[in-house]
C-alpha cells in the first residue's frame, strides 16, 4: 500500500505504509541517496506524471508527491509508483504544494531536499550535479539554470519573459543570478528548514530567493537542461500572467 496522506496545514503529517524496494544506488561521493528527498508537485499532470516517477524512482528511493487538488488521474498515477503521496483537498497552488512537500521530507528526516517538477520539463541526470556543492560544503542551496545550461525548444517570447525575470531579480533582491524561476533546485536540510513561502501560488519562487538573501544562505547555480513542449508551454506561466507577477513584486518592494 503505498502512502496517501491527506494535507494536515502547519503540523507534522502523520506516518503511513509505502511500498518497498531495493534502495537506489548511490551517486558522487559522500551521498547516500536515502538521506535526499524529492519534491515533486502536480497539478492535472496525469498524461506526463507516469513518465516523471518512473525516471526518479530508478535512481532516487525517497520521492513525495504532492497532488495540488488535481482533477484528473493525477493521485492513480503517482498510486502506480513506490512513492509518497500527499494530496491537497484543493487546487493551492505550486507555492502551498512545495511547502506542504518540504515539510513532509523534513518531518521524515531528509537531510536533503530536491525539487524537481512533474511536466516533463526537468531531467533526472542533472540532479547528482546539483547536489554536488551541498555535499562539497560549499552551498546551502543550488539552483538549476538553463542559461548556463541549455534548453530544447524554448519560444523566443519565453526566453525574453525570463530574461526579464532575471533583471528584476537582480535589482530588486541584488542576486545575480542567471534563472529566476527554475523549480529545479537542491537544499540542506537547514535551508529548506529556513524558507519561508507565504504566497501560494508562482510568486514562491521569487519569494524563496528573496528568502535565502534575508537568511543569508550561501547560494550557487548549476547548468541544467530544460525541455520544452507543447503541453508543458500551455500548462505554463502565460505573459500576461508573468507581467501581472512582475507588476506585484515591484508594488511589494516599493510599499515595504
Amino acid at each position: 500500500m503505498r502512502a496517501s496522506v491527506p494535507l494536515v496545514p502547519r503540523a507534522a503529517l502523520p506516518a503511513s505504509a509505502r511500498t518497498e524496494r531495493p534502495a537506489a544506488p548511490d551517486g558522487p561521493e559522500g551521498l547516500e541517496k536515502t538521506r535526499v528527498w524529492i519534491v515533486v508537485p502536480a497539478y492535472n499532470e496525469a498524461p506526463r506524471l507516469g513518465q516523471c516517477l518512473g525516471a526518479l524512482c530508478s535512481r532516487w528511493p525517497n520521492v513525495v508527491v504532492v497532488d495540488d487538488g488535481s482533477t484528473d488521474e493525477t493521485a492513480e498515477t503517482a498510486r502506480g509508483h513506490p512513492v509518497w503521496l500527499v494530496r491537497h483537498p484543493l487546487n493551492l497552488g505550486q507555492g502551498a504544494a512545495l511547502l506542504t512537500g518540504i515539510r513532509f521530507a523534513l518531518g521524515r528526516g531528509a537531510d536533503f531536499v530536491i525539487t524537481f517538477d512533474a511536466d516533463g520539463q526537468h531531467d533526472v541526470e542533472d540532479l547528482e550535479v546539483l547536489m554536488e556543492p551541498l555535499l562539497r560544503g560549499d552551498a546551502d542551496i543550488s539552483f538549476g539554470s538553463r542559461f548556463l545550461g541549455g534548453t530544447v525548444g524554448m519560444p523566443k517570447g519565453r526566453h525574453v519573459m525570463l530574461a526579464a525575470a532575471v533583471l528584476l531579480t537582480r535589482v530588486l533582491y541584488g542576486m545575480p543570478v542567471t534563472d529566476a524561476h527554475n523549480g529545479l533546485r537542491a537544499m540542506t536540510r537547514k535551508a529548506a528548514a529556513a524558507l519561508r513561502i507565504t504566497t501560494n501560488r508562482m510568486e514562491h519562487a521569487s519569494e524563496i530567493l528573496e528568502c535565502v538573501r534575508e537568511q543569508h544562505l550561501r547560494w550557487t547555480e548549476v547548468p541544467v537542461t530544460i525541455r520544452y513542449t507543447e503541453e508543458s508551454l500551455a500548462k505554463g506561466q502565460s505573459t500576461m500572467a508573468a507581467l501581472s507577477l512582475f507588476i506585484r513584486l515591484i508594488l511589494e518592494k516599493l510599499i515595504r
